[in-house]
C-alpha cells in the first residue's frame, strides 16, 4: 500500500477487557490505509472480532483510542460513524423488499426519493441483482441475500466497510465465488474494507494485508505472500496453510543459515528466523509443496523417509511419510501425468532447499 495515502483507521494502545481482569485485546497499535483491504485473521477467542466491534462502536474500548480519518471516535455512537457493515447472518429486514432494505440507510440520512432510487439501482447493479429489487429476502438464495447485504453496506458511499465473517454461512463453491466478487468490488470502488475471518484461504485470497491474531495480540501483519512464505513465528506458520514441523536443537549459526539436529541425529540446514542461538531448541517449519520426492539433483537437505500413505487428489498426490520420527510429514507431489513407482512402506529420499525451511520458536 502507498505510504502517503494516510490512515483511514488507527488503533492507538487499544485494550479490551470484559471482566476488568482478562485482556481480550492487548495494547493494539494498528494503522489501516485508505483504500486498503485488511483482514483480521485468527482462531476463535483471538480478539479479531472484538477489534472489529470496537471500530463499529458496538463495544467500548477499555483503554486507548480509535481514530477514523484522524478523528477520535470512542465516544461517537455507531450510527454516526458512517461505517458500512456486513454480518454473517445478513441482518436484512424480512418484511421489506430488497430495494427497501437498500433504501433504509439512505432514508435515515434524509436523502430525497430520486437520490435514493438512483443509489439503490446502482448498488443492485454492482452486485448483479438489478432485477431483484421487488423481491423479499425470503425469496432469495443465501448467496443472493449476501449480495444484498454487501450492496446495503455500500449504498450510501461509506469510506469504510466492516465485514464480520460474511461468507461463513455459504457453501464452499458459493463462498469462493463471493470472495472474488467482494475483491473485485473493492478494486472497483477503492473503499477501505476491514474484514474478519478465521478462514486462512479467504484471507490470503482477498486481502492487501493480513493481521494474524492470537491471544489478543497481532502475531504478524503482512501481505498474504509474505505471511505464507516468511512466517515470523510458529503460530503463524502452523495457522497459515499446511506445514511440516520438526523439533530439534541449533548446533551452528553461520550468516543467513543455521544447522539444526533433529531426531535420529539428522542435521538440517535452515533459515534462522526466530531462534535463541546455538544450543537452543527450535521447530523447523517446511511447506509440503517445497519438498521434492526422489529429487534428481543434490539439494541442501536430503533425508530418507518411509511412505505411510498415498492419497490421490487430482491435481496433486498427498504423500504422508515418517521423517525423523515425524509420522505426519507430508509431501505434495504435483500431478504431471507420469506414474511414479512408489508404494506404501517404501523408503525413499526427499530433499528441500535450506531457505524453504524456517527455524522458529519451539512447538511441543
Amino acid at each position: 500500500m502507498s505510504e502517503n495515502r494516510g490512515a483511514a483507521v488507527r488503533y492507538e494502545s487499544v485494550q479490551k477487557s470484559y471482566d476488568g481482569e482478562t485482556l481480550v485485546v492487548k495494547n493494539l497499535n494498528l494503522d489501516i490505509a485508505r483504500g486498503e483491504f485488511l483482514t483480521m485473521l485468527g482462531p476463535s477467542g483471538s480478539g479479531k472480532t472484538t477489534c472489529l466491534m470496537m471500530l463499529a462502536g458496538f463495544e467500548p474500548a477499555t483503554h486507548g483510542e480509535i481514530y477514523l480519518n484522524d478523528n477520535p471516535i470512542n465516544n461517537v455512537p455507531p450510527h454516526k460513524r458512517g461505517i458500512g457493515m456486513v454480518f454473517q447472518n445478513y441482518a436484512l429486514f424480512p418484511h421489506m423488499s430488497v430495494a427497501e432494505n437498500l433504501a433504509f440507510p439512505l432514508q435515515v440520512r434524509g436523502m430525497s426519493k430520486s437520490e435514493q432510487e438512483a443509489k439503490v439501482n446502482r448498488a443492485l447493479d454492482m452486485v448483479e441483482l438489478g432485477t431483484f429489487g421487488s423481491r423479499r429476502p425470503a425469496q432469495l438464495s443465501g448467496g443472493q441475500q449476501q449480495r444484498v447485504a454487501v450492496a446495503r453496506a455500500l449504498v450510501f458511499d461509506p469510506e469504510l466497510v466492516l465485514m464480520d465473517e460474511p461468507l461463513g454461512a455459504l457453501d464452499k463453491q458459493l463462498r469462493e465465488q463471493m470472495q472474488y466478487e467482494i475483491k473485485h468490488i473493492h478494486e472497483h470502488l477503492g473503499v477501505t474494507i476491514v474484514y474478519v475471518t478465521h478462514d486462512q484461504t479467504e484471507a490470503l485470497t482477498m486481502s492487501d494485508r493480513v493481521a494474524v491474531f492470537n491471544d489478543g495480540v497481532i502475531q504478524q501483519l503482512s501481505a498474504p505472500d509474505v505471511l505464507y512464505e516468511s512466517p515470523q513465528n510458529s503460530f503463524v506458520a502452523q495457522f497459515i496453510g499446511e506445514n511440516n514441523k520438526l523439533n530439534g536443537t541449533v548446533t551452528e549459526v553461520s550468516g543467513s543459515e543455521c544447522t539444526v539436529e533433529v531426531a535420529g541425529g539428522i542435521k538440517l540446514r535452515a533459515d534462522p528466523v526466530n531462534i535463541t542461538g546455538v544450543g537452543g531448541k527450535t521447530t523447523l517449519s517446511l511447506r509440503p509443496e517445497r519438498v521434492e520426492l526422489q529429487p534428481e539433483n543434490q539439494m541442501d537437505n536430503m533425508v530418507d523417509g518411509k511412505i505411510e500413505e498415498l492419497i490421490y487428489l487430482g491435481d496433486h498426490i498427498r504423500v504422508r511419510m515418517n521423517v525423523a520420527d515425524n509420522k505426519e510429514f507430508v509431501v505434495k507431489v504435483r500431478n504431471r501425468g507420469e506414474r511414479r513407482k512408489i508404494a506404501k512402506g517404501d523408503i525413499v529420499q526427499i530433499g528441500w532447499a535450506a531457505g524453504d525451511c524456517k527455524a522458529l520458536d519451539v512447538v511441543e
